[in-house]
């Protein structure tokens, strides 16, 4: 049926054209080849750039999961027959990952997405570059393809350099790490004098901008050999001396459903329960009967959930243990939840007997096992997607870099009344005489499952460790390999 429809409306469309010729007059769009006319129209083409940070969370683009299931935080245990999914998470959480790892196909994928996207917007802009407003938004296209080059020199080293969607070569060879570092710097440097200030979250902006340069250059000794503590230092003294970012009251403040315009956010990804879709965290990490808790509209998948070890480095008193699912559970209404399968009430415990557990292994320990995860605030009523806005950079963190500069640059206690305006919020004691050590442990504590943990464990020399169903690795697990169908496509990364 639909063959014939085809064929007729081919044959109608032939008569027509044999008849006379028909000149279309477009009145209410731009035709593709005219387009865009001027800068105004050109500046649009940032939205491509930008809706691509959106898959880095989730399982879409996969940054999110690999820099926290490779590292000491989380885990996804096997649950007898759930989520083994052919061993992609395990092999994650034992560094022994190889290049046809999901995770690292999918991220380097949509990596290079990002840097595309830029890419060909800043070549649409090029013939409008004199003017102001393309200057600024070509600004903000630099500054997103840096930091999608951020994220790809953080997570596999040396990578290709391409800076131009149009004139790209079809081969591009690998770039030494050090050398797109200091490429990075440099274009940014160039570039926050023409960005705004002031904006939204979820959009770049002179903090976005030097928060990222202070990521480079905290961690320049791992990309480059050469450290940069003092460059970071006085990166994050602009970021605090603006007086635009201040912590929240709340540890939880950034987290929650509304936190589209917190304070503390410098930049965030922003997402919706119905119109951005792709957050999902509470669906991976609750208990099946949690759906009665927050009356959710769609059952959980009862999946990943934290160490064990890191579970124990709050105390009682840290406002921040509220970020945990544990012990006895409740409907909204305050009933027990019962598991039907294991026929008994629900009890989430810290301890996770195995990463991998069988049948031999009783159903409470496979289905209640590990605290969850609900720092990103879970209302009542939740969909399958939360509303909650993604924070990539926040001010605790630059107040916990700023701890760990002073502390690398003047030693240790030289960083007590940053990492102390941190604790004090979440109503633990002060800390005199704070460590590298104790930063790192702080900085796990507070950043917890928001990205940061590899390549802070990377940075402080920790990532080979052993821990809990993890041998010690070796040092070429610090980066990823390039995917083996990027290989096959382009020799020259082999």
């Amino acid at each position: 049926m639909r063959t014939t429809k085809l064929l007729f409306t081919l044959a109608i469309i032939s008569v027509l054209s044999s008849c006379t010729k028909l000149e279309e007059e477009v009145y209410d769009r731009i035709p593709e080849d005219q387009f865009p006319e001027n800068a105004a129209q050109a500046s649009q083409a940032i939205i491509p750039a930008y809706q691509e940070l959106s898959d880095l969370i989730d399982d879409a683009g996969w940054w999110f999961w690999m820099q926290e299931t490779t590292s000491d935080e989380i885990c996804f245990p096997v649950r007898e027959t759930h989520w083994n999914d052919g061993g992609k998470w395990r092999v994650l959480h034992q560094h022994t990952w190889d290049n046809n790892t999901d995770g690292v196909n999918s991220m380097w994928s949509h990596m290079y997405d990002g840097v595309f996207e830029a890419n060909k917007s800043i070549d649409e802009l090029l013939p409008f570059a004199s003017e102001a407003a393309a200057q600024e938004t070509i600004a903000k296209l630099k500054t997103l393809r840096a930091f999608y080059y951020y994220l790809l020199i953080d997570n596999y080293g040396d990578v290709p350099l391409v800076t131009s969607f149009f004139n790209a070569p079809s081969l591009p060879e690998k770039e030494d790490r050090a050398a797109i570092h200091e490429f990075l710097m440099d274009e940014l440097e160039e570039s926050i004098p023409r960005l705004p200030e002031f904006t939204n979250k979820f959009a770049v902006s002179q903090g976005m901008a030097r928060m990222l340069m202070a990521k480079l250059a905290i961690n320049a000794e791992v990309y480059t050999g050469t450290p940069m503590y003092d460059v970071a230092d006085a990166y994050l003294d602009t970021i605090m001396d603006s007086g635009i970012y201040f912590l929240e009251a709340s540890p939880s403040g950034p987290f929650t459903s509304q936190n589209t315009n917190s304070p503390e956010i410098i930049f965030s990804i922003p997402f919706d329960e119905l119109d951005l879709k792709g957050f999902r965290l509470h669906m991976r990490t609750l208990h099946y009967r949690h759906q009665e808790t927050f009356e959710m509209a769609v059952e959980p998948w009862n999946g990943f959930c934290a160490l064990e070890d890191h579970f124990n480095l709050y105390s009682e008193d840290d406002l921040r243990r509220d970020w945990f699912i544990f012990g006895p559970q409740f409907s909204a209404g305050g009933q027990a939840l019962v598991d039907d399968v294991a026929e008994a009430e629900v009890v989430i415990t810290p301890e996770v007997p195995a990463l991998v557990m069988d049948a031999s292994f009783t159903q409470e320990e496979i289905r209640m096992s590990g605290a969850r995860v609900q720092k990103y605030e879970i209302p009542s009523g939740a969909q399958e997607n939360l509303s909650n806005d993604f924070p990539l950079f926040r001010y605790a963190d630059v107040l916990l870099m700023k701890a760990e500069t002073q502390v690398r640059l003047n030693g240790a206690g030289s960083g007590d009344m940053y990492v102390n305006e941190v604790r004090d919020r979440s109503g633990v004691p002060s800390l005199g005489g704070a460590t590298l050590d104790d930063i790192l442990e702080e900085r796990g504590r507070e950043l917890f499952c928001e990205g940061h943990r590899r390549q802070d464990l990377i940075r402080f020399g920790r990532f080979n460790d052993p821990w809990w169903e993890k041998s010690a690795s070796t040092p070429d697990r610090n980066v990823f390999p390039i995917p083996q169908w990027a290989i096959d496509a382009n020799p020259n990364l082999n």
